[in-house]
């Protein structure tokens, strides 16, 4: 199922069927190193990464990853959305490109449209996004599209500390609506 359109780029559900893509994302090197390992070794944990984590996420939140294509040709280029985490008060918008199609434009492309898909057909007031303090080329994207670094956050207390971005306006409060005057 589409969700939408860019002028370059396409973003639709994800299904079993892309297991050998997702294979290849989630054992990128920087994947891993950014955003950590999904114990996906073969097609079989790819799809069950798939099963457990996007498609459940749609039928569960409405809304999840979904896998991002080139619109002239359907080449499979990355995963672009929404996740929503019981350890964040808000969804938080995801994404990671394979190597080869990174440095095009294509991620910041993907994660504007998504928050335009985001506040004008889900109405999330509020995105939240998180990434590691050493990925620069995640934090120039979350610039580059809008959000504002928000402070330090530790999602567990044994985890490490990661950079906490949002898309609320200063002035709002964590539900993203202004407070009683």
């Amino acid at each position: 199922m589409k969700i939408l359109e860019t002028p370059r780029l396409s973003l639709r559900h994800m299904t079993l069927d892309d297991a050998p893509f997702i294979l290849e994302l989630l054992s990128d090197a920087d994947f891993i190193r950014f955003i950590g390992h999904k114990g996906v070794h073969n097609l079989d944990d790819a799809q069950r990464y798939i099963t457990t984590g996007p498609l459940a996420s749609y039928e569960k939140n409405g809304f999840g990853l979904y896998l991002v294509e080139l619109r002239e040709t359907r080449d499979s280029v990355g995963m672009c959305g929404f996740v929503k985490r019981d350890t964040l008060p808000h969804c938080d918008i995801g994404y990671a490109f394979v190597p080869r199609y990174r440095g095009r434009g294509y991620v910041v492309e993907a994660a504007s449209a998504m928050l335009e898909y985001g506040r004008d057909v889900l109405a999330i007031t509020r995105v939240l996004a998180i990434t590691d303090p050493d990925n620069e080329r995640s934090i120039r994207v979350l610039e580059k599209i809008g959000l504002r670094f928000d402070g330090l956050l530790q999602l567990t207390p044994d985890a490490p500390a990661i950079r906490l971005y949002t898309s609320a306006p200063p002035g709002l409060d964590d539900a993203g609506t202004l407070p009683d005057a």
